[in-house]
């Protein structure tokens, strides 16, 4: 008798106390994990943002020890050169989840934002270049491009969250993307933790909120201005367990978390 193939948990979901979701998060897990391994981001998620509908899918292909991941495998050793290929099939099946929820609790790509790390950022960052307007916000940790992006997205913001000691996916990386991103006028900001590896550090998580919850997007300032040559363009920043450099478009007005 043939063995049926493993069935891929539901998403954790972690709905608003009260009423009707008012903002999405996704969170997308790193390679040979699960929803657990984010679940510090989600529940600081919750807390910053207390309407907000959160929710961890698991990686569609099963692996060994109840882990997941997202690319189906490498079988012809091709190493860098199949990545981009590999990414483009797992990503109908990410956008299909977030275009659902978004139509299931009548959320738009605005009021949505995508999260991931590892692996995950990597499907996160390629998920709003291969569809525009799927989410305001990206926060990618520890992640990278599998292949740089030929345009920005237009009305996403990317924030790039690092750790410099990252031996796993160096934080070149992050800095390659976000030095592109700013040659082609797009929305970016770059956070890099000094003394932080391959891991969801707290330090990088309250950065994440803080961001979310202060940087004014570009695309309001060009509205606002008028001349996208006047307004401010993002920068590297250096973050520690402590202090949280700011964005020169930040909005410093503080007020209700916010989520452009």
């Amino acid at each position: 008798m043939p063995t049926s193939a493993p069935t891929v948990p539901e998403p954790l979901t972690l709905f608003p106390e009260q009423g009707d979701p008012q903002q999405l998060f996704v969170l997308v897990h790193d390679a040979a994990a699960g929803p657990q391994q984010l679940l510090p981001l989600a529940q600081a998620c919750k807390k910053a943002f207390v309407n907000a509908l959160v929710v961890l899918p698991y990686g569609p292909i099963p692996g060994e020890s109840g882990q997941y991941g997202w690319l189906e495998p490498d079988a012809e050793g091709k190493g860098e050169a199949a990545l981009p290929e590999r990414v483009a099939r797992a990503l109908p099946a990410l956008i299909e989840l977030v275009r659902g929820l978004q139509a299931r609790y009548a959320l738009s790509g605005e009021q949505t934002a995508l999260a991931g790390f590892g692996e995950g950022a990597m499907l996160v960052l390629e998920a709003c270049s291969a569809q525009p307007g799927l989410a305001g916000r990206v926060l990618a940790f520890s992640g990278r491009y599998a292949r740089l992006p030929l345009q920005a997205p237009p009305v996403t913001t990317l924030h790039l969250l690092h750790g410099a000691a990252d031996r796993v996916i160096p934080a070149d990386r992050a800095r390659e993307a976000h030095a592109h991103l700013a040659e082609l006028r797009g929305d970016a900001t770059l956070d890099i933790a000094s003394t932080v590896g391959h891991e969801l550090h707290e330090a990088l998580i309250q950065q994440a909120l803080h961001r979310l919850q202060t940087c004014l997007p570009l695309r309001s300032w060009e509205a606002a201005l008028g001349d996208l040559s006047a307004a401010p363009q993002g920068h590297e920043d250096d973050v520690d367990d402590s202090v949280h450099g700011g964005s020169t478009a930040d909005a410093r007005g503080g007020g209700k978390p916010t989520l452009h």
